[in-house]
């Protein structure tokens, strides 16, 4: 495939995507795409050959239409943690996780663009007790809903240099003497965001996995209680973790999401009370093994 459009790709999980496809670029001279509202924050991407950056709002039908024409694969990565409150997902999730795969797909079948790879999130039923998780089951089934030739990959928590989890834990423990934790037994099967990644590229030339969901999950499952003592210690602060009654919990949750970036909401306790792991022997596909988070977290976790 020589032109590919990348949607999300200036976030975490779209850099190491963008980059795998950039380095497989050199031999197959693809063209990735990768629209922005915001060019500034992904300079980082500018240094790559076989990217090509664009300042355009995808949340615009028209100005999607015209990102799809040319392009032979459509990437979509877009997914946001946070969200107002609100029925039945939240504003901010309905808008990210339902309204932006409906443009996406309609815009992908009007330009007959159709094959289409979606990063949803492991867990994500219509039934599911948080928004994050509903919302993403929906843009699922907008996706299938528009018969495209579609791969999901449904992923545990994402870790990996510049990640939003073992390192959120890593920088209070520079602060905090101790970690007051919610869900502190909540269980969680890390995955390297290289595995993610190259998922996500092998997936756009095997044509066996058209139409399949894969979860995605790393060799072993924590407690978020290990987690937080695992990224505090490798990073030198080793800190006691209490973990709080629910009600406390709650409050807390409550309270932090008056901050501009909030480490915890109240939805992400909802998310937590279903585990984020996959079956006992679930590998990566395309005969990939995934890596081990020993192997990857003290690289930058490490003072």
């Amino acid at each position: 495939m020589k032109n590919i459009l990348v949607i999300g790709g200036s976030g975490f999980l779209g850099s190491a995507t963008i980059g795998e496809l950039a380095r497989r670029a050199r031999y197959t001279d693809a063209c990735v795409s990768v629209p922005t509202r915001r060019p500034e924050r992904a300079r980082h991407l500018l240094v790559i050959p076989a990217v090509r950056l664009i300042a355009a709002d995808v949340h615009d039908p028209l100005v999607l239409a015209g990102l799809m024409r040319g392009q032979d694969a459509v990437i979509s990565l877009v997914g946001i943690l946070g969200s107002a409150e609100g029925e039945p997902y939240g504003k901010d999730f309905a808008r990210a996780h339902v309204e932006l795969p409906r443009k996406i797909a309609a815009a992908a079948t009007q330009a007959g663009v159709r094959r289409v790879v979606h990063v949803s999130a492991l867990q994500a039923v219509a039934d599911a007790p948080s928004g994050y998780l509903r919302s993403k089951a929906a843009g699922e089934a907008v996706f299938r809903a528009a018969e495209l030739d579609l791969t999901i990959f449904r992923p545990s928590v994402i870790f990996g240099q510049g990640d939003s989890f073992l390192t959120l834990f890593a920088g209070l423990a520079k602060i905090a003497p101790f970690f007051p934790l919610a869900s502190p037994t909540a269980r969680f099967a890390p995955v390297w965001v290289d595995d993610v990644a190259n998922c996500v590229v092998d997936s756009l030339t095997a044509i066996e996995s058209i139409g399949k969901s894969y979860n995605l999950c790393g060799p072993q499952q924590y407690s978020l209680r290990e987690l937080v003592q695992y990224a505090s210690a490798v990073s030198g602060h080793p800190r006691m973790v209490v973990g709080l009654p629910d009600p406390i919990a709650w409050l807390q949750a409550w309270i932090m999401e008056f901050l501009p970036e909030p480490p915890m909401t109240r939805d992400n306790l909802r998310s937590m009370r279903v585990d984020s792991v996959c079956g006992e022997g679930s590998m990566l596909p395309f005969g990939r093994k995934a890596a081990a988070l020993e192997a990857i977290a003290p690289g930058y976790l490490a003072p």
